[in-house]
């Protein structure tokens, strides 16, 4: 038979016209959402919806078009999808502001933009993710950096229980949402270095080969790390985030299910040392197991958040005719209380999905990746996310005890928000990357044919 030359890729078409209309779709979900607040508590449109609609619209075509011209053969999918979280998360949150008197939405657009501006200077200034693999030591190094600043004096600063904000003039801000990023940096460049090593077996264990002892020192420092953070800054739910990312990755890397066996058991012994050792945690698992003993106190939070959905049923109250407003913290911590009660199971298992389709696109474009390094780190980024997503909504729905993080793209905060949105430029830099089309360079020139055929995949 005749031996054709090729030109192998794995994508021919850029799907950003598939972008662009999911992102009106988007921009629907978003602006009906704030009309629908409107009509909802005051009964009409409210009257800066022009003003607000153009400039969100603005951003998210900025997105589009940085996409399009710096990064083409990105995923189509995850821009739209975070586009509407970010619009219903600005409609909630205002309309909580009608009902307190607050301006958090204001200041939550405000966020965004700046989110977005990052968003743009990632994917323009960062033409190949595989630069991020020479800064592995140093991202390392930053983010321990930023982990320890809320201990300083003067800056640091303990609000709700927790100290992980700090104070730099008029601005605050919690350093653990950047540092998560620079986590996964650092993950993924020392798995690509080490998880041969990593990957040998150790002794063998009811059909499970454990590690070898000699190569507990990263996990064991990973867990000292987060066991600090417990500890110092009462904050459960980066210790938790933190410790997932590092095992999820070291399991990713090694396909080794001893590091999950250690890993698991790791986590188990700290949570337990935590529960006897400190009264916050103590505290966290009470109201997680018996909210409604203590329904003005420890568990009025959760204890709210539950009557809330309740009330809302299977389609909700519709937007204005709940009382989010009841639920301490509903804009930041509790804003899946809030749309439970007014849009209903429907809307949270539809925001659910959403997420659901975030991980899944972000995984995919760590399938696809060429390179170790970008495959690591999508799948990093991809599992910070649902780790997230899983242990906010699972404390919200009392499946796990709360842990005091933000849902993304939705809650109020600044720092989740802006930090979210780098990771997103991060995984459609590395799904542009991997979603190019690539020469085959091998040439056999025994046999020819008279006209070179292009075979082309399409992943969509």
């Amino acid at each position: 038979m005749t031996q054709q030359n090729s030109f192998l890729g794995f994508v021919h078409r850029r799907r950003r016209g598939a972008e662009l209309f999911l992102l009106i779709l988007a921009l629907a979900v978003g602006i009906g959402a704030y009309a629908a607040v409107g009509l909802g508590v005051e009964g009409e449109v409210p009257a800066d919806i022009i003003g607000y609609g153009g400039w969100l619209a603005a951003l998210t075509i900025a997105c589009h078009v940085v996409v399009r011209l710096t990064a083409p053969y990105a995923d189509p999918v995850l821009l739209p999808v975070v586009a509407a979280l970010n619009g219903l998360g600005l409609a909630v949150i205002h309309r909580l502001d009608l009902a307190d008197g607050t301006t958090f939405a204001r200041q939550q657009l405000v966020w965004m933009t700046i989110g977005v501006a990052l968003f743009a200077a990632t994917l323009v200034f960062l033409r190949d993710h595989r630069v991020l693999q020479r800064f592995t030591y140093t991202s390392g190094l930053a983010a321990i950096v930023l982990l320890l600043m809320p201990m300083l004096p003067f800056i640091g600063v303990q609000k709700n229980g927790a100290r992980i904000w700090i104070n730099l003039g008029p601005v605050g801000m919690q350093p653990g949402e950047i540092a998560k990023v620079l986590l996964v940096i650092a993950f993924a460049g020392y798995l690509v270095l080490h998880r041969d090593a990593l990957a040998l077996a150790g002794r063998r264990l009811v059909f499970v080969d454990l590690p070898r002892g000699r190569d507990l020192g990263p996990i064991l420092a990973m867990w000292l790390i987060s066991l600090c953070i417990l500890v110092f800054q009462r904050d459960l739910g980066s210790s938790l985030l933190f410790f997932g990312i590092f095992l999820t990755m070291l399991y990713v890397a090694t396909e080794r299910p001893g590091w999950l066996v250690v890993g698991g058991t790791m986590f188990l012994a700290g949570a337990f040392l935590g529960f006897k050792a400190f009264s916050h945690v103590q505290v966290r698992v009470d109201a997680w197991l018996h909210p409604f003993d203590d329904f003005y106190g420890s568990g009025n939070q959760i204890g709210e958040s539950l009557f809330g959905m309740a009330w809302g049923g299977l389609l909700g109250r519709g937007f204005g005719q709940g009382s989010p407003y009841r639920i301490p913290f509903a804009e930041s911590d509790f804003i899946m209380g809030a749309i439970g009660e007014e849009l209903g199971l429907t809307g949270v298992m539809a925001v659910i999905l959403c997420y659901g389709l975030i991980v899944e696109r972000g995984l995919r474009a760590a399938l696809v990746c060429r390179d170790a390094f970008g495959k690591l780190m999508a799948c990093g980024l991809a599992c910070v996310l649902a780790l997230q997503v899983f242990v906010v909504i699972g404390g919200v729905t009392r499946l796990i005890p709360l842990t005091g993080l933000t849902t993304p793209f939705l809650s109020y905060g600044g720092s989740s928000l802006v930090a979210n949105w780098v990771i997103i430029a991060l995984l459609l830099r590395v799904s542009d990357q991997a979603r190019r089309p690539v020469p085959d360079l091998s040439n056999d020139t025994d046999e020819t044919s008279d006209a070179e055929t292009t075979q082309v995949v399409n992943l969509r």
